[in-house]
């Protein structure tokens, strides 16, 4: 519940302040992409400057995302090697266990030899 009124908190006022860039900056402008020819380039993107805006933002929260991703990805391989390894310890922990509650050779009755028994203490 709390999650939920603070993502609206956050998204409400976060919506009207795009809504109104978005208002606010619809003139057109074009983005070219050859640096050689600045009167005829041979890419050129006409399009309203929000657009822009919010394109490049989304293009630099997907950079970055994936450059933390990569980041992390040792950390991950390392978190599934372990969680194999502790499948694998578990597995011979419950097969111990079920060998000490079903013994298969029963000890007989053993008495030390002479040597190695205890004599009462002498008074």
């Amino acid at each position: 519940m709390l999650r939920k009124v603070v993502a609206a908190i956050i998204v409400v006022p976060l919506a009207v302040v795009i809504i109104a860039f978005a208002v606010a900056n619809r003139q057109t402008v074009t983005v070219s992409f050859d640096p050689f020819a600045a009167n005829e380039p041979a890419g050129a993107v006409t399009l309203p400057l929000f657009a822009l805006l919010i394109l490049v933002l989304i293009i630099g929260v997907l950079i970055g995302g994936l450059a933390a991703s990569l980041r992390h990805g040792k950390w991950r391989w390392a978190a599934r090697r372990f969680e194999r390894e502790l499948h694998v310890l578990r597995g011979k922990i419950a097969a111990l266990e079920g060998a000490a509650a079903n013994p298969t050779i029963v000890p007989e009755e053993h008495n030390p030899p002479e040597r190695l028994r205890l004599r009462p203490p002498a008074r």
